[in-house]
């Protein structure tokens, strides 16, 4: 359990007096009662230390705090459910149960991934973390005893969306091995629902974890290999991201010319006008305004001066309420900023965006701010 916590806390980049601090904040938002000060201080190095058992309570406060699950937090490893010898009434309960699951249910499903999409975006996922372990234990419970490909099929579905959700939330938070078994998930799904779209863009969110560990040129082929999957019916909007995708991961890995190439290509494919949700894949979140901000993004990634202009005009045109995108765009700003020696407007877009990125608690942003802030 020491580790589990020394660990998600120093990824936060938080002193143990930070963390204090945090506990302290959400017991006066939600109006309970924590220990004092002084014994905080203690608690918290003793349950780091392995002296002192984390109770239940406080377990449910730091896993919102720190957005990570209860067996990441306490370093524990679920133990296997052995089934009972004469189980055959409970499994025929639980398949009867998984039949019943109509479009009321799905729809209930998927509304619920609707509101832990829109709570991320406004707030960050570190505080959803329980929300989205539950809701996709029941996802995955409904699928694990649905028979028919009728009753599987909508179920698998609404999973895929839902696990690649929960992929990206793990991978802000700086969980990553949550985030690659929460996109393995997401593909078995996609292939049961037999949704080409989902595979691809899971395929290719997944490549982000590849390049973000140090092996882009892996996570490239993994993105080309996602156009390659959904090929032809793939809407135009997703081929769009997918390029998009393919064009950060080439700048990223030093592939100028192909970076490029897949940048004028998504900039082809994207409808036009202000609709930024794609009908036939609820994940997918782009029009012109997200694309300017994603190829401001690539031009700075290639030390391109023009980067600034595309950057400005989404900021300008940006949602207000995506706040971790804001953060990042920010950031991106300061690497924009940064390539033309702008070194005062760099940091002051960096300022901006350390005060967004920890409204969300973003450990994935706040690495990248950390790096731009080391070249001031």
């Amino acid at each position: 359990m020491s580790a589990g916590l020394r660990s998600t806390r120093a990824a936060r980049g938080w002193s143990q007096e930070r963390l204090v601090r945090e506990i302290e904040q959400y017991a006066r938002r939600n109006v309970t009662e924590v220990a004092s000060t002084a014994s905080l201080r203690v608690y918290v190095s003793e349950w780091e230390n392995g002296k002192r058992t984390l109770s239940d309570r406080y377990a449910g406060i730091l896993r919102k705090l720190l957005g990570v699950t209860d067996a990441e937090l306490r370093g524990d490893v679920p133990a296997p459910v052995v089934a009972a010898v004469d189980g055959y009434d409970e499994l025929l309960s639980r398949i009867d149960a998984a039949g019943s699951v109509g479009e009321s249910m799905v729809k209930a499903f998927n509304d619920q991934t609707e509101l832990l999409r829109t709570m991320d975006r406004q707030r960050g996922a570190a505080g959803l973390v329980d929300q989205m372990t539950g809701h996709l234990a029941a996802l995955e419970d409904a699928l694990n005893f649905a028979v028919l490909p009728t009753a599987r099929r909508p179920v698998a579905l609404a999973l895929a969306g839902a696990s690649t959700l929960a992929a990206w939330q793990a991978i802000d938070s700086g969980a990553v091995e949550r985030a690659w078994r929460h996109y393995e998930l997401a593909k078995r799904a996609a292939r049961d629902a037999e949704a080409p779209m989902y595979l691809a863009h899971a395929m290719a969110e997944q490549a982000y974890v590849l390049c973000e560990a140090g092996r882009p040129a892996l996570g490239i082929d993994l993105v080309r290999d996602a156009r390659c999957t959904v090929g032809q019916s793939a809407s135009a909007r997703l081929r769009a991201w997918l390029y998009a995708a393919e064009a950060e991961m080439c700048a990223y890995a030093g592939m100028p010319d192909d970076s490029r190439r897949a940048l004028d290509a998504a900039l082809a494919a994207i409808p036009p006008g202000p609709e930024d949700r794609d009908p036939d894949m609820l994940s997918i979140f782009l029009n012109g305004t997200h694309l300017a901000r994603w190829q401001g993004n690539v031009l700075a990634m290639l030390g391109d001066g023009d980067a600034v202009t595309s950057l400005y005009r989404a900021l300008e045109d940006m949602d207000p309420s995506f706040v971790r995108a804001r953060a990042g765009l920010h950031t991106d700003l300061a690497q924009a900023h940064l390539t033309r020696a702008e070194y005062d407007d760099a940091h002051t877009h960096l300022r901006q965006a350390r005060l967004l990125a920890s409204r969300t608690g973003s450990v994935r942003q706040r690495r990248r701010i950390d790096m731009l802030s080391a070249r001031l």
